[in-house]
Order: structure tokens, then C-alpha cells, then sequence
């Protein structure tokens, strides 16, 4: 059982579930409500995966230093690479139902302006790099850069906010969402700034 359970072909299978009724639905290319088509009705829920995957990745730390004595968040830190890129690619469909849904250039072009669409933008060439780095190799390959070219995920996060809150100018989904990242973000922040401090104490005697 723990050999199925540490598998990452079993973590896979997980985050691919939410793409399943997507998948029947794309298949059936009929949207469930009148005056949508397929592809704009199914651009709200790869949003949001994508927003969710990234935001519990992005979580990890701040719960493992929360509660270090729980196995199961040092568990999925092991696995936040796959959480990261699954992110990635939910953000892909998302991107990519946007542009057949639109079908035009002209209609894409039309709306950069909007706030709520250029942040979406933003977010999803910051993914790109993200994922294709997210791999054993990358992180030989580019040493101590790896890690600042991920930290770049906060931008992407800050950017995903954004989108999520004005595409739509609806701001409490991406609140209910990103709050708690936020409060966990806090805190860790100020509990490495405790440590600094403690050290430069000790240090100083």
C-alpha cells in the first residue's frame, strides 16, 4: 500500500481527477448552460485549478515550518514539483481555450488592456520557465539559480490575484482563495526574521 501511496504515478492520477469531467465535457462539445460554448464555460474551472495547485504548492513551506512535526507536510514538499507543474499545465488549457474561444487575434488584441486580462498573461509566461525547470536536471544544471528563478512564482502569484479578481470583477473567489497563503506567507516571514535576529543576538554575545 505505501508503494502505491509513494508513488508519483498515484500523485499524478490525483491531480489529473479534476480534468475528467473537463475532458467528457470537452469530448461532448456541448457547454451545460445556453449562450456559452464549451471552451469559455470550461475556462473558469482550469483557472482556477491552475490558481489552486499553485497556491497549495506555494504553501507547503510555511505549513511544514507550522507543524514540523506532521510527516505528511514534509510528505508533499517532496511532491510540490509535480503540484507546480500540474499548475502549469491547467494553466495551458486555460490559455488555450481562451485563444480558441476568442478565435481571433483582433478580439485577443482588443482586450490586453484590461487589467484583468494582461495579468493573466503575465502569470502564465512566468509558468512556462517555471515548468520546464521543475525536473532534476534543471536543478543540476542551474545550480543556486534554480531556486531564485522559482521565486519568481511569487510574481505569478501576485499576477494570478489579479487576474482572478478582475476578469470577472469579482473579488471574493480569489480572496477566499489567496488568504490564507497570505496569512501563511506572513508568518513565515516573520518567523525567519525572528531566527535572523536570533542568530545576529548570539552572534553579537
Amino acid at each position: 500500500m505505501n508503494s502505491i501511496l509513494n508513488s508519483r504515478y498515484f500523485f499524478w492520477l490525483i491531480l489529473a481527477i479534476p480534468s475528467i469531467p473537463m475532458t467528457l465535457l470537452l469530448s461532448r462539445g456541448v457547454a451545460p448552460v445556453p449562450d456559452k460554448s464549451v471552451y469559455e464555460f470550461l475556462l473558469h474551472p482550469t483557472g482556477e485549478f491552475a490558481g489552486r495547485f499553485m497556491i497549495v504548492a506555494m504553501m507547503l513551506t510555511p505549513l511544514r515550518m507550522l507543524m514540523p512535526r506532521v510527516k505528511f507536510w514534509s510528505w508533499m514538499i517532496q511532491r510540490r514539483r509535480y503540484l507546480g507543474v500540474a499548475a502549469f499545465l491547467y494553466a495551458l488549457a486555460h490559455t488555450v481555450f481562451y485563444i480558441v474561444d476568442r478565435a481571433t487575434l483582433d478580439a485577443m488584441f482588443g482586450e490586453l488592456g484590461s487589467l484583468g486580462i494582461w495579468t493573466g498573461w503575465v502569470a502564465f509566461f512566468i509558468f512556462v520557465p517555471l515548468a520546464i525547470t521543475s525536473n532534476d536536471y534543471s536543478v543540476r544544471k542551474l545550480g543556486p539559480g534554480w531556486k531564485r528563478l522559482q521565486q519568481w512564482v511569487y510574481l505569478a502569484a501576485v499576477a494570478t490575484l489579479l487576474h482572478w479578481m478582475f476578469v470577472h470583477n469579482e473579488f471574493g473567489p480569489a480572496l477566499v482563495h489567496f488568504t490564507p497563503l497570505a496569512l501563511l506567507e506572513t508568518y513565515r516571514i516573520i518567523s525567519n526574521a525572528r531566527k535572523r535576529s536570533q542568530r545576529m543576538t548570539l552572534g553579537e554575545k
